[in-house]
Parts: structure tokens; C-alpha cells; sequence
């Protein structure tokens, strides 16, 4: 069985719209949100002007689009790890590892935290953002039963990743599961 001609333009207009998310965080982790224009992700994407405004109808579209592309990426990322997270401590410096190379290369995670602040102000983001918190209170669940340890987790992990962002010397994969082992075990 061929395929049809239209599964080719289908498959290459995903790819493109899939580069133009990459594009977005790309502008956002390096000018902010108030950086995304149309014009600036195309230009990232090394794709014609108006691509961006063809797959995306408007800014808060193609921003909704990227952060939904992340928490979406983060929470398949943290769900796997709880699947093979034992309740033992080597699972927690699984997880400390994973942390400790997401601050090594800050930017796409400035990006996200850029657009996951965005939906505080803007409601209907936070179905994205609410799958991120429940894939790490189903991480921690696999640690405790206990609801106030596992709001707890959630919000050290945030905090930690934030306050990554913020120092000259983020917090190495052995200082995160020092702060992981304090709080799950």
C-alpha cells in the first residue's frame, strides 16, 4: 500500500510546526515572551516569514502550542522515571541526575519557566502545567502516601529548578538528591 500524496504535505507541515515550537522556546530562553513574534520564530526556524503566522493564528497560539510541547515532553520524562523509581534511593539519584543535566544547559529551561509563569496569569494554560505536577506527585508517590511529603516534593523540585536559574552556580545532580533523600526518605 503507497501512501498518498497528502500524508507527505501532512508530515512535512507537522515538521515544520514541530520546528516552530523549537523555534519559540529558542526566542523565549534568549529574549523572553515578549521577544515571540511571528517574524522572530520563523527567522529562528530558517523558514519563510509567514510560517509561523500560517500554522499559528496568533502569538498566544504558538506560545500555548510551546508550552504545551514541554510540560508535555517534562511529564512523559518524569513518568518514566517513576515507572522504574523502586522507592529506593537509587531512584532518587536517577532523578538527581536528570535535574542536574537540565541546569547544565539552562536555556530551554528558562524558556520553560517563562512560559509556565504565563499560565499563572492565563488560566486556560494550566492543563499543560497541571500534567507536569501530577507526573511529579506520581513520581513521589512512589516514595510516600503521605499528601503533605508529596506536595512538598513537588515544590522543592520547582523551587530548586528555579532557584537554579537564578544563582552564578546551579545545584549539582549530588546537592539535588541530598534535597531529594531529606524529603522521600
Amino acid at each position: 500500500m503507497t501512501a498518498s500524496p497528502t500524508d507527505g504535505r501532512l508530515l512535512k507541515g507537522e515538521l515544520r510546526r514541530q520546528e516552530l515550537i523549537e523555534a519559540t522556546l529558542q526566542v523565549v530562553a534568549r529574549e523572553g515572551v515578549a521577544g515571540v513574534s511571528h517574524r522572530a520564530v520563523a527567522r529562528e526556524a530558517n523558514q519563510p516569514a509567514t510560517a509561523a503566522a500560517y500554522y499559528f493564528k496568533s502569538i498566544d497560539d504558538l506560545l500555548t502550542a510551546a508550552l504545551t510541547v514541554c510540560m508535555d515532553q517534562d511529564a512523559e520524562r518524569m513518568r518514566r522515571l517513576a515507572e522504574s523509581a523502586d522507592g529506593s534511593p537509587e531512584g532518587l539519584t536517577a532523578l538527581a541526575e536528570l535535574l542536574g543535566h537540565v541546569m547544565g544547559g539552562p536555556g530551554r529551561l528558562l524558556a520553560e519557566y517563562e512560559l509556565y509563569l504565563l499560565a499563572a496569569r492565563r488560566p486556560e494554560l494550566r492543563t499543560s502545567t497541571g500534567r507536569w505536577l501530577e507526573a511529579l506527585a506520581g513520581y513521589a508517590l512512589r516514595y510516600t502516601d503521605d499528601p503533605v511529603r508529596v506536595q512538598t516534593f513537588t515544590s522543592v523540585v520547582d523551587g530548586l529548578l528555579l532557584q537554579g536559574l537564578l544563582t552564578d552556580t546551579p545545584p549539582t545532580a549530588a546537592e539535588f538528591e541530598a534535597v531529594l533523600r531529606h524529603v522521600l526518605l
